[in-house]
Order: C-alpha cells, then sequence, then structure tokens
C-alpha cells in the first residue's frame, strides 16, 4: 500500500476536487483524503506540496510509426536544405542500397519555387543509388528519390491508383512526391520491420511517453503494432494502456470472430474501426465544399461516398464495434455527420446499444453542421496542437472558413464529448504543447497574436485537461475506472511541481512531470 501526502491532488472528480492525500493498494485508488489518511499504515511518500494530475491519455496515436519515427531522419526542419542535409548524413552512413526513410517535411514551411514541392531531384544530389522514402508531416503525402521510384517501378506511364496521385511535371513524368494511396506504390517496397523490432521501438517510445505525462493512448496503427503490443504485454513489458482500433480492411476478420470494442484488459482493449473519408489540409487533400483558395479546380479527396460508408459502419454495430472516422475538410465530416445520423437511426430500429463513435480530427465544419455531433452523440476526437500548426496554412487555403476550424470551444457548448490528442507522429505527443494550444491558440513564438488565432474558440485550462483525461476515458468506455483520481480507479497519475492552474501559460511548455504511475507503480520518476 502507498500513501502519497502533503501534496495538491486535483481529482476531476466533481464529489471532490482538490484533496492533499490518496492511498493506493492493488492498482488502484483505495481513497482520497487529507490528513486522516496519515493514520493508515503504508508505504509513504510526502510530495511536498506538489501537484498531481490525473495521467494523461494520447486518444489519437499512430504508436508504432511514432516509435519507429523516432529513429527515421527527422525532417521537420525550417529549411528544405537542412533537411538534405540530414539526408546526406544518413545516406553516408548507410549500405549501398539500404533504404533512407524519414518524416516530417512541410512543404508549406519551406521557400519553394517550382509549385512549392520538393522534387526527386533534390534527393537523387545527396543519396547517391539508396532510395529515399520520406513521409510528410500529416502522412498524406511522401517524398521519393528517383532510385526508390525505380524500385517500385514509377515511371510516367503508371496510372493513379484510386484515391491517390502521383504528382507529375510538365511533360507527365513523376516528381517524386506521391499523395494518399499512391503513397502505397513505393512504401510497399520497402522492407517492413518485423514483429519483434517494432515491439523493441514500442519499449523504448512508451518510457519517452511517461515522461511526458502520458499514461495510455488510443492508437490507429495497423496489425503488426497490434502483434508487437500484445507480444509486450504476454512479457509484462507493456506499461502504457493502449486501447487499440481495428482498420476498416480487417473489419470482415474481426466480424467474423465476434470481435467487439471493449474486449480486452484495463492494459490492451479493443477500440473503434478506423477508417477514411478524405485526405487532409497539408496536401490540399482533404474534402471541401468549395475549392482551396487560389485552387479552383480543387476541392480535395472524398475516399467513398456515405452510402459506402454506412455499408461498413453497420457491419461494425451488428458485432458490437464502434466506428472512428477520419474527417478533416468540411464536405468530409458533413458526409460521416450524414451515415452517423444514418446509424443511429439504425442501432435504434435494430434494438443496437449506442456505441461511443468518434470523428477524427474534426478540422472544419460547416456552420450548419456544428451541433450535429452533440446531437448525434459523436465524440469529436481533435489534436490541438494541429490548430497551432496548421493556422498561416488553413489562413491561406481555407480562407474565412477558418471561424469553423478546429472549433473546440463551439463543439464544448454544444455538449459533445471531446477527446484530445496528438497524431503523433504527424505532431508532438507532448500533452503539454497541446493544452498550450488549446487555451492560447498561438504558437510558442507568438504566431497567432496576443489573443491567438480565432480566439473565440480557446478552451479553459481545465476544459483541455479534461479532454486528455475524463474525455478520453469516456471515448474508451472506460470513464468508470480511468480518467479520475477517484475511490475504485486505476492508479494513474502524474507529479509536477507548479501548479498548471496557477503559472502563465507559457511555462506549460516546458513542464515535464516529476514523476509517472501507471497502475499504482512508478514507471518514471525524478523525484
Amino acid at each position: 500500500m502507498k500513501l502519497l501526502y502533503n501534496a495538491r491532488i486535483y481529482t476531476f472528480d466533481p464529489r471532490r476536487e482538490v484533496a492533499s492525500a490518496l492511498l493506493v493498494q492493488h492498482g488502484r485508488i483505495q481513497a482520497v483524503g487529507g490528513e486522516e489518511l496519515l493514520e493508515v499504515p503504508a508505504e509513504r511518500m510526502d510530495l511536498q506540496g506538489k501537484v498531481v494530475l490525473p495521467g494523461l491519455t494520447d486518444a489519437h496515436i499512430h504508436l508504432q510509426q511514432y516509435a519507429l519515427a523516432l529513429q527515421k531522419v527527422d525532417c521537420q526542419t525550417a529549411t528544405l536544405e537542412e533537411c538534405l542535409q540530414r539526408v546526406a548524413q544518413r545516406a553516408a552512413e548507410a549500405r549501398a542500397g539500404e533504404w533512407i526513410l524519414g518524416h516530417g517535411w512541410d512543404q508549406n514551411v519551406w521557400d519553394l519555387l517550382q509549385g512549392g514541392w520538393p522534387h526527386a531531384a533534390h534527393l537523387d544530389a545527396v543519396a547517391q543509388d539508396r532510395p529515399v522514402y520520406l513521409t510528410a508531416k500529416s502522412l498524406h503525402a511522401a517524398w521519393a528519390n528517383s532510385a526508390a521510384l525505380a524500385r517500385a517501378g514509377i515511371t510516367a506511364a503508371t496510372p493513379n491508383p484510386p484515391n491517390g496521385e502521383i504528382q507529375r511535371d510538365s511533360q507527365g513524368r513523376p516528381t517524386g512526391i506521391l499523395f494518399e494511396a499512391a503513397m502505397n506504390l513505393v512504401a510497399a517496397h520497402i522492407p517492413q520491420p518485423t514483429v519483434a523490432s517494432v515491439a523493441e521501438a514500442i519499449q523504448a517510445a512508451q518510457a519517452v511517453l511517461w515522461k511526458m505525462g502520458v499514461t495510455g493512448v488510443h492508437d490507429f496503427d495497423r496489425r503488426s503494432c497490434f502483434l508487437a503490443l500484445q507480444e509486450l504485454h504476454q512479457h509484462g513489458e507493456l506499461r502504457l494502456r493502449v486501447v487499440k482500433s481495428v482498420p476498416v480492411e480487417d473489419l470482415e476478420h474481426a466480424w467474423a470472430i465476434g470481435l467487439r470494442s471493449g474486449f480486452g484488459d484495463d492494459l490492451l482493449r479493443i477500440g473503434p474501426v478506423k477508417a477514411f473519408m478524405d485526405g487532409a489540409l497539408g496536401p490540399r487533400t482533404a474534402a471541401m465544399f468549395h475549392p482551396y483558395e487560389g485552387e479552383p479546380d480543387n476541392r480535395g479527396i472524398l475516399n467513398m461516398d456515405g452510402e459506402t460508408l454506412f455499408e461498413i459502419a453497420r457491419r461494425a454495430v451488428e458485432v458490437g464495434l464502434a466506428m472512428a472516422v477520419h474527417a478533416i475538410g468540411d464536405r468530409a465530416n458533413h458526409e460521416v455527420l450524414n451515415v452517423y445520423a444514418q446509424l443511429r437511426r439504425y442501432e435504434q430500429e435494430h434494438g443496437l446499444p449506442p456505441l461511443r463513435h468518434r470523428i477524427e480530427h474534426v478540422q472544419l465544419l460547416h456552420p450548419a453542421d456544428t451541433a450535429r455531433l452533440a446531437q448525434l452523440h459523436v465524440i469529436a476526437s481533435m489534436q490541438p496542437i494541429h490548430a497551432t500548426s496548421d493556422m498561416l496554412m488553413a489562413d491561406r487555403y481555407w480562407g474565412e472558413r477558418v471561424r469553423w476550424a478546429y472549433a473546440w470551444r463551439t463543439q464544448w457548448e454544444h455538449g459533445a464529448r471531446l477527446a484530445f490528442g496528438s497524431d503523433a507522429p504527424v505532431e508532438s505527443p507532448n500533452p503539454f504543447l497541446g493544452l498550450f494550444a488549446a487555451i492560447t491558440r498561438r504558437r510558442p513564438d507568438g504566431t497567432g497574436g496576443p489573443q491567438g488565432w480565432v480566439p473565440q474558440e480557446k478552451l479553459t485550462l481545465r476544459q483541455a485537461l479534461e479532454a486528455y483525461t475524463v474525455g478520453a476515458a469516456y471515448a474508451a468506455g472506460l470513464e468508470g475506472r480511468l480518467g479520475r483520481l477517484s475511490p475504485g480507479y486505476l492508479a494513474d497519475l502524474i507529479v509536477l511541481d507548479n501548479d498548471p492552474f496557477d503559472v502563465p501559460p507559457e511555462e506549460l511548455l516546458s513542464t515535464q512531470p516529476r514523476a509517472t504511475m501507471v497502475g499504482g507503480e512508478w514507471v518514471w520518476r525524478s523525484l
């Protein structure tokens, strides 16, 4: 039994919001209170006035991709030249013919000519004969060199795949930029990591996440990630709570064996079926009602029609699988909401339980759709740090529509459940960076202005923290044992030196927990 005392404990339980002592036994919280708990015989830890919060959950992460990205070339640079220097350094260290993999480039922050995109020739000049494949920050585009295109057999004669595009120059030759499904043309030729290597990468990554205060994640990667997580769990090495989504392409397999959302235990459990309705803002493939500013012929890519999505969702709910649909553009979100309205009727007519359906990202809504998530009891799974990363790009390509972009406050006021995450490796999984974005809507360097970008949509710190705790727990169906520090709840918590409710927002940017507990055990401690 452990007793944490002499602390300021924010429980997020309306029955007792603040306490000074907390008793933990068998991985759960036994009691929350004050000096009366000092009479209980237990292993004691005097926290000397430090602050305790519930453990934070990243409600949208690509865990395998994030873990492996820690090993890749970091392409999130201020200039093209710096990115190329990093590729050149890795190429110099690599064996002849070895793949050079990287992630994080964003052409929107680079000062580029030739239509604003890098070219295969840039990589050819620094990588010799080594094939290079670099995923964009959005994960909805990739940049390959000539050697990689050759290995994939991509030529001027290669047709665009469904829901994808090979960018071409004025003579029809591939430039090296691949959008959406076209990325798979090259990715399919990259040697895949073994399950053991993925498990090793995730094991290392969970330690990084603990230091940020993350005690749980909702993962949206695929089969090899699930296999690796099971391997870690089986050997007692998984100490991060994971809600694991089912890729839509595996729905029929899940349906055939009767898998349902919530199956598993408190460390690893099945989440929703993940489907994609559109692309992303970065490569301008998010599906829009009206064209992108300055691109009169571009309204993005709608991956499927509403009828197709409904058939997928109907199949899922028949066995108790909730849905989580990626939707970024206003048209994509509108189509998904229409499907969810139809799905709610289907659940009711067939006596099925109303499942915890979600929209992932909800980056831009049509004004007529802003209240519909709450009306349909659909969870708004959003990533605050996207707003500050994307604000200049959103202004440029969405224009006046940005009033309803990343509209967290609007969703909160309508009564929708918010679950916050990072979309790592698209963004940093550090939740304190997300909290800063949520309450200021400006970048650390002040971009966005003193009042913040679209300041009407700022949240309070309490609201934002709830989206990382009780909101994420609700989305997972775990609100009865996660997200609060209350008797009977799992003992997941973090310890901070300073009270985030009592410091300037800028201090959140450098906040790092002094200790992180999962299931009653310290997984990270620098006290």
